[in-house]
């Protein structure tokens, strides 16, 4: 099935270097996937506030959770969450034309607090497997005491901005070749390490199949 490409409105129209930006909805559902933490960007009481959380999401939606005391998650609000990640250094031949292989997405709208009950839990539960896949049905789930205590909001995935940056420096063709200087990427890469259990488990404790299968694996 072809999805239907971003649409270009004033908050996510490329001004500087279009050719970093996609429309591809595609790219955007990448980025989102192959990341679990967000940057929640919003003003309150008049002063911009940017909240690193977790996230989870659906075809349609980005859920974003918190503390029900929290500030930035009132809900009924213009927001701006961001997702980052680096992929490299751009090591040039000069200082000016340095730069970073990046993968980022920047979704914009009104963040609306869930309060029905099913909508919750689910995207609760999207929220979990989307940080540790088979982890929401082996924990115990929120109880309805834990739900209460925990804000959801729901954020549309239509409104948002995609740039991706990607391959060696730009100025290989330029004078600054001639300087015979080194340049090229430093890669930059993140693996999950082997788990390390509660001191309080029994030492013959297995790790369950479904968190001990990614160590060593790569995030991102």
């Amino acid at each position: 099935m072809t999805l239907e490409p971003l649409p270009e409105t004033d908050l996510t129209r490329h001004r500087r270097l279009r050719e970093q930006g996609s429309l591809d909805r595609a790219d955007l559902d990448a980025i989102l996937d192959a990341g679990f933490v967000c940057h929640l960007g919003v003003v309150v009481e008049g002063r911009p506030l940017v909240v690193p959380t977790v996230y989870g999401r659906d075809e349609r939606r980005l859920y974003l959770h918190g503390s029900v005391a929290s500030r930035s998650l009132a809900g009924g609000m213009p927001v701006c969450v961001t997702v980052t990640h680096v992929d490299g250094l751009v090591l040039a031949r000069s200082v000016f034309e340095h730069g970073v292989n990046y993968r980022s997405a920047m979704i914009h709208g009104e963040a609306r607090k869930v309060t029905d009950p099913g909508e919750k839990a689910e995207g609760l539960r999207r929220l979990t497997e989307h940080a540790t896949p088979g982890q929401w049905s082996y924990a115990r789930q929120p109880d309805r005491k834990e739900l209460a205590a925990t804000t959801l909001l729901a954020l549309s995935l239509e409104e948002a901005s995609v740039k991706i940056r990607t391959g060696p420096p730009g100025d290989g063709d330029g004078p600054d070749a001639e300087l015979g200087l080194w340049a090229g990427t430093l890669p930059l890469t993140s693996v999950w390490g082997t788990p390390v259990p509660d001191p309080p488990l029994p030492p013959d404790m297995p790790v369950p199949e479904h968190i001990a299968r990614r160590g060593g694996t790569r995030h991102g």
